[in-house]
């Protein structure tokens, strides 16, 4: 082969080479778990789409150009499948009750607890948030104290079952975000409560 025909070949190879891949880019807005759907605007080069309804879609092959249609929920889960199975599950969230002025919990709330404890187990690597309150009964640092030890409390059921401590966050807020708005020294059940998020 010629010198003139490699530097040909060779010219040729880096052309392809450097080429820009064309584009197939395609963007579905997905529905919420509880069927809701946001809005979603699809821009290139001035040209837009919003997609606005559950498995609308728009596609850009080109910059500046964007076509919108739709596709099924079956078109959507083949295409995104893998992604869509690779996102952390959503955060849950909990409320468990306490008896007045202790940290004991009520008869339902101690059924709840093993609902809380299955959601955690579903989670190969879970965070856990738990945040105690207290009605508005007593003095606020005894409520501090209170909304504590009803945090510590809830961590160390969980810790009994098996869920490593390390995992849990506790927090104690007293009375200074009540559930229900009342007056100072009004008992209020809903408020002496704990928070659980498990995500």
């Amino acid at each position: 082969m010629s010198r003139l025909a490699g530097l040909t070949a060779l010219t040729v190879l880096l052309l392809v080479g450097c080429a820009k891949p064309a584009r197939n880019d395609l963007y579905v807005l997905m529905p919420g778990q509880d069927g809701k759907t946001g809005t979603l605007t699809v821009e290139s080069n001035g040209q837009r789409a919003v997609l606005d309804q559950p498995y609308a879609a728009a596609r850009v092959k080109e910059p500046g150009r964007v076509e919108a249609g739709a596709v099924t929920e079956q078109e959507a889960r083949q295409t995104f499948g893998a992604a869509l199975e690779a996102q952390p599950g959503r955060p849950t969230s909990f409320l468990l009750y306490f008896l007045e002025n202790r940290d004991e919990l009520t008869p339902d709330s101690q059924q709840l607890l093993a609902r809380v404890v299955d959601e955690i187990a579903r989670r190969p690597a879970p965070e856990i948030v738990v945040i105690g309150h207290t009605d508005r009964v007593g003095p606020v640092p005894y409520n501090d104290t209170l909304s504590l030890r009803r945090a510590e409390r809830v961590r160390d059921e969980l810790v009994k079952v098996g869920i490593a401590a390390e995992r849990i966050r506790v927090e104690g807020r007293g009375e200074r975000e009540p559930l229900v708005p009342t007056a100072d020294e009004v008992a209020e059940p809903r408020n002496r409560r704990v928070e659980i998020s498990v995500r």
